[in-house]
């Protein structure tokens, strides 16, 4: 059975041309939806995989109308794979019902995988460079040691708040704590 999957970006866009195009293709049921491919909560997507069965085949009238990222996309058809559902792009003319199709699906995959590979090389050489310099990665500490030491001192008073301590050095109570594991009473302790 031939599943068909129409998805429009926004309320305005109208998925008529898609529709146009699954039902020529020859697809039994059609879900639609109006959602962003970024978004990974897709009901209607949800919906058809869990009504397709082994054999039928989910088509789509363009890749990026499954998913918006190569990634994103083989992950999905690894998904179907493994339930022995098929994937189709009327567009792209990929159908990995046939050796062809799964080959040049594979392709991309293989790309895709190098792709990330050479991500990581990048940023692992990028890292160990800026070391090297002496510069160290990650973001700069939200409070910094003279206002962490003044809101130690103002803390020794048991009139001020956590609450008032961070507002005073500009920082919010949950940074102050995590400056502070034990809070008031790890103070107390130190003295």
């Amino acid at each position: 059975m031939l599943i068909g999957y129409a998805r429009v970006s926004t309320q305005e866009q109208d998925p008529a041309l898609q529709l146009d195009a699954l039902t020529q293709a020859g697809c039994d049921k059609v879900f639609t939806e109006k959602a962003s491919g970024a978004q990974r909560d897709r009901p209607q997507l949800m919906a058809a995989l869990e009504y397709m069965r082994e054999g039928d085949t989910l088509v789509v009238w363009k890749l990026d109308r499954l998913a918006r990222s190569l990634r994103q996309l083989i992950e999905t058809v690894e998904l179907l794979e493994e339930r022995r559902i098929g994937f189709r792009s009327l567009t792209e003319a990929i159908d990995t019902t046939s050796p062809g199709g799964k080959l040049v699906f594979h392709i991309f995959a293989s790309l895709a995988e190098f792709e990330r590979g050479i991500i990581r090389e990048r940023t692992k050489a990028g890292l160990a460079a800026a070391r090297a310099r002496g510069k160290m990665g990650g973001r700069p500490s939200a409070l910094a040691r003279a206002d962490l030491a003044a809101a130690k001192a103002l803390l020794r008073d048991p009139n001020i708040t956590v609450e008032e301590a961070a507002r005073r050095v500009g920082v919010s109570p949950s940074t102050l704590y995590r400056h502070l594991p034990g809070g008031r009473s790890a103070l107390l302790e130190e003295t």
